[in-house]
């Protein structure tokens, strides 16, 4: 057994008088990949975004062990501390990847370690090796608009890992791409994160993609359905 990465104790968080989760706890070990699944309004979202410093919980907390260091108590900090926990030791893939239409693929990927101080020179190179690793090589000058979706997607993951996040949280990855390209971006998923000793976490509705996945975690009703654990 592998030591926790990240550990989340009676997390709890309503919007209104709605309760999107109720007393949640889970424990992700480092070089895991967990996929959390759930109908649409189960929660799964809101933990995903609980656990990665995003939101705040009502209560709980979420601790974060780094690879080297003391542990982070991702609730207790800051906005600032948390943004720059977010930054410098995560990183995220969404559905519709979240780029920057206006920027090329290989500067999209190098925005987020110039963001975090590393030289311009030192940073393209860094995202031209991992676009590079994606089987991304001479796509680095395109802007988003004239990549397919799995492009556009692989270009996110590169992104995601340029910065060497311990920790990559995917928010439905593969939801708006077809079985094939689904299939393909999860390798790449898989092989820039677990492959190289990283943690993913995934939400995900598709089961193709969650059995991928080395465990999946079923949330229903802002609670995790332990009927529906699985190894």
């Amino acid at each position: 057994m592998n030591a926790p990465v990240l550990e989340a104790r009676s997390v709890t968080k309503s919007y209104g008088t709605t309760r999107a989760l109720a007393a949640v706890g889970l424990t992700v070990e480092r070089g895991e990949s967990v996929a959390i699944m759930g109908a649409s309004g189960s929660g799964k979202t809101t933990l995903l975004h609980v656990l990665a410093g995003i939101v705040r919980p009502d209560s709980g907390s979420v601790s974060f062990q780094p690879s080297s260091g003391e542990p982070v108590d991702v609730t207790g900090l800051a906005e600032g501390p948390r943004s720059r926990l977010r930054r410098e030791r995560f990183g995220f893939v969404f559905q519709q990847g979240l780029l920057i239409p206006e920027l090329t693929a290989v500067e999209n990927v190098a925005l987020a370690a110039m963001i975090n101080g590393v030289a311009r020179a030192d940073a393209v190179a860094r995202a031209a090796s991992w676009m590079a690793a994606l089987a991304l090589s001479g796509l680095e000058e395109r802007r988003i608009g004239e990549l397919s979706g799995g492009q556009a997607q692989r270009v996110a993951i590169a992104r995601a890992q340029v910065t060497g996040a311990e920790l990559v949280f995917a928010d439905e990855p593969t939801g708006a791409l077809d079985s094939r390209t689904s299939r393909e971006v999860m390798d790449a998923l898989l092989w820039s994160t677990t492959g190289q000793g990283r943690t993913l976490l995934v939400v995900t509705h598709d089961p193709d993609v969650a059995s991928r996945c080395s465990r999946i975690v079923a949330v229903r009703d802002g609670r995790i359905d332990m009927t529906e654990i699985s190894a």
